[in-house]
């Protein structure tokens, strides 16, 4: 990067770590740690839980998905603004006239300290492990920027975030999440001007999404339904919304946002706006993915894009064999540029049999530059077998750090730091809370004074911050990461979710009931999910119904019924 890049990076991060430090000042007790005294107005809510949901691992991972695969990715959030609505009737004037810190709270008034501590338990796992991959993902900018292993990257920008979350709190994480998204919007809309300008002169933004679609990029709507495709209309609507409400509704980083709105009404119009303006801003993300897989039909990509790890390969003895698989990708990329101009001959005329033909034979083409990339990952391998051989989270970074002018650059990459702040710094404050409240001040230490609960929320944040940093340090192996964060989560939401449907709907049921239906539901998920008998997105519904049922079905048998609160 150039100088002005950094400067623009390093001033952008100042200024908005100052600003959160600033005004979370004067924190002295854990309802305004956990809570920010609940003074936040809608549009902090709405800014603040879409920037838990958008972390760098979406505007990294989300443009390389739609690069490779394409666009249906974007069904999976269908099912976002009908589970916003259900939140918004039930969940969220709930947790609000109970006046709770975390969701789990509510179960033991409800059921049982067991049930409660069950719930919080899987959230912690759940939570955890996804906070890890969220700090992975802007060490990759570093790391290829900087030309270092990931693993000193991991450690420098989780010790950043770790630190000002342990200061903050939740007001820290609010208010510098309100410029984060205000400046990725921005950010977001340049970049895509960009992709477009940087296009052949004879190729436009209508031309480019034409080429896209003729390569397979561009279809983002599947009505068939098949249980095994994790991008359907059906499953975005139906396993997304099982997904969506119980990440919304009971994960501790989301309801922790928007328990910080000032009022119901508050908080409600918060949510409603987050799932009004989610999709069409996932699909503007793929879309730049589309733009850049367009970009790199008319401009030589690199072999692969992680330049770290292809680095690692030139410098080995492998060099010669990987000269030769270069020379077979520029005999490829030229080849195509063949195949492509006919296809902007025949586009240009509307000759419908020619642009069928065409797209046949980039088919192909496609499929020669992939075996010339699994020979190159093979290679990779052979001189490192621990080689991360997944470069789709590189390619977003690849065109930004290649091609775009100074300054926007450093504002792009800026953007990804600020994402990752935003929502690793939220799942950190939702990781203390749900283990201060529903742990420590709940089993170990019933009667502290509000500074010793302070003090234990500051150190439950260093000390999870540690253990995501750690899980970071793994991530790597795991492929897509936004693909693994909501394939981690579908493991787990399922089941929680249906521990407070149980709790809201089924009044008759006790916790001895839903706490052996959650153990059940959630090893028949797990081994669903290990032997790959659904789409991930099947898994929520899979674990919910399982506890709904399972529930029903104890309690009718056991004699006499549990007293049940209500």
């Amino acid at each position: 990067m150039s100088y002005t890049d950094w400067a623009v990076l390093s001033l952008t991060l100042i200024l908005i770590v100052s600003y959160g430090v600033y005004k979370s000042r004067g924190a002295q007790n854990i309802d305004g740690y956990l809570l920010g005294n609940q003074s936040m107005p809608w549009y902090s809510v709405c800014l603040s839980v879409m920037a838990t949901q958008a972390s760098a691992i979406t505007f990294l991972s989300a443009p390389g998905l739609a690069y490779s695969t394409g666009m249906g990715f974007v069904q999976f959030y269908f099912g976002l603004p009908l589970a916003m609505i259900v939140l918004c009737i039930t969940f969220v004037p709930i947790f609000h006239r109970l006046k709770v810190y975390t969701a789990y709270e509510y179960l033991e008034q409800r059921f049982d300290l067991k049930t409660r501590a069950l719930t919080a338990f899987l959230f912690l796992i759940q939570r955890g492990l996804s906070t890890g991959i969220t700090i992975y993902a802007p060490s990759i900018i570093l790391s290829t920027i900087l030309q270092i292993n990931t693993t000193v990257t991991t450690l420098l920008i989780g010790g950043i975030v770790v630190a000002y979350t342990a200061y903050g709190g939740t007001k820290a994480v609010s208010y510098t999440q309100m410029l984060q998204m205000s400046i990725i919007f921005c950010g977001l809309f340049a970049a895509g001007i960009m992709v477009v300008h940087l296009l052949p002169a004879d190729i436009g933004f209508s031309k480019a999404i034409s080429i896209a679609g003729k390569m397979g990029r561009t279809e983002a709507i599947d009505f068939k339904f098949d249980l095994n495709n994790p991008y359907t209309v059906w499953s975005g609507l139906i396993g997304g919304f099982f997904l969506q409400l119980s990440y919304f509704g009971t994960d501790q980083s989301q309801v922790g946002r928007y328990l910080t709105g000032s009022s119901v009404n508050q908080s409600r119009l918060g949510l409603l706006m987050n799932g009004l303006v989610k999709i069409p801003m996932q699909f503007l993300i793929l879309l730049i993915g589309v733009l850049v897989f367009t970009f790199y039909q008319y401009n030589k990509p690199p072999v692969f894009f992680n330049s770290f790890e292809l680095n690692k390969l030139q410098k080995s003895a492998y060099k010669p064999e990987l000269e030769q698989l270069e020379k077979k990708s520029d005999a490829a990329f030229e080849s195509k540029q063949r195949e492509l101009r006919k296809l902007n001959a025949a586009l240009d005329k509307g000759d419908k049999q020619q642009i069928d033909e065409q797209r046949e034979v980039l088919k192909i083409a496609d499929e020669r530059t992939k075996t010339i990339r699994t020979e190159l990952t093979d290679l990779m391998h052979k001189n490192d077998p621990g080689a991360d051989t997944n470069d789709n989270n590189y390619i977003f970074l690849s065109f930004v750090t290649s091609y775009l002018p100074q300054g926007l650059v450093g504002l792009l990459i800026a953007i990804i730091f600020l994402a990752s702040m935003g929502s690793t710094a939220s799942a950190l404050n939702s990781l203390a809370s749900t283990s201060v409240v529903d742990i420590y001040k709940r089993l170990i230490n019933k009667n502290a004074s509000p500074e010793n609960y302070l003090r234990a929320s500051r150190w439950s944040t260093l000390i999870w911050g540690g253990i995501c940093i750690i899980m970071a340090l793994y991530a790597s192996k795991i492929g897509n990461l936004i693909e693994a964060v909501n394939i981690l989560g579908s493991y787990i939401y399922g089941t929680i979710l249906g521990v407070f449907l149980v709790a809201f709907y089924c009044k008759h049921v006790g916790g001895r009931a839903v706490f052996i239906a959650a153990l059940a539901a959630e090893a028949i998920v797990c081994i669903c999910g290990y032997f790959d008998q659904v789409a991930y997105l099947w898994l929520n519904v899979i674990g919910c119904v399982l506890v709904v049922g399972i529930a029903i079905l104890l309690q009718f048998f056991m004699k006499p019924k549990e007293t049940v609160s209500s």
